[in-house]
């Protein structure tokens, strides 16, 4: 059994921002994958479900980031998991948009979600980093994670959460590098190449052959209507 926890903050307030993507992800995934319906428990919200070889039980601590380890420890303990059966889902600023990277403990690199998960279960638990970008400068960082997506990230944003849906499955049975490859699938190339979610890659058409039985265009000009006058009184 697995533990997949989404980072984020209560509230529609909060709903749209980029702090709350993983709140989107497993949201996706509960979707996709036909889980139970969220119901109230372990100072969140959960939502039970089946993913590759065993049972899931997804959760979005409901306690505000700073104190998500609350409802993870929680969880964990009732379950009777261990943290390396935890998997964080959580938004990552060292990262580029629409990028998603897995890695398996290490340290919480100030993000506060993390920080509160490693006071309650310590740090060998997996997470999944979603790149959202960062803005520029450390002091406007509290304001960007706050506010909500912009419209232009709308595609790749939809993007990155099909591509971890699509490898939940792997993800819950340990199989990172398959889930890598199938996020990358949804993600790369970017949707401004043509591709969307769902559907295949748009090559460029091929150029137009000409129909074998199709007459051909009548020539222009002085010499083509010569030709014309020759081709009328040729014996047939």
């Amino acid at each position: 059994m697995k533990l997949i926890v989404g980072l984020g903050n209560p509230g529609t307030k909060y709903a749209e921002n980029r702090h709350n993507i993983g709140f989107m992800a497993v949201d996706r995934i509960a979707a996709d994958y036909s889980f139970s319906p969220w119901k109230s428990r372990f100072q969140g919200l959960v939502s039970d479900g089946r993913l590759g070889q065993g049972r899931v039980t997804l959760l979005k601590p409901q306690t505000f980031m700073n104190l998500s380890g609350q409802s993870v420890g929680e969880a964990m303990r009732y379950l009777k998991l261990t943290p390396a059966e935890v998997i964080v889902l959580h938004d990552e600023l060292d990262l580029a948009p629409g990028k998603c990277r897995l890695k398996q403990g290490g340290g919480h690199a100030g993000h506060n979600g993390l920080r509160s998960i490693h006071q309650h279960i310590g740090p060998d638990y997996a997470r999944v980093r979603l790149g959202i970008g960062h803005p520029g400068h450390k002091d406007r960082v509290a304001a960007y994670v706050l506010s909500d997506f912009a419209k232009s990230d709308r595609d790749w944003l939809d993007d990155l959460l099909r591509g971890v849906s699509d490898g939940a499955a792997a993800l819950a049975d340990g199989s990172n590098e398959q889930f890598q490859t199938l996020v990358a699938l949804r993600t790369q190339p970017a949707r401004n190449s043509g591709t969307g979610p769902g559907k295949p890659r748009q090559d460029r058409p091929a150029p137009a052959v000409p129909d074998a039985g199709a007459p051909a265009p009548e020539p222009a000009g002085l010499t083509g209507r010569l030709r014309q006058l020759a081709d009328r009184f040729r014996p047939s």
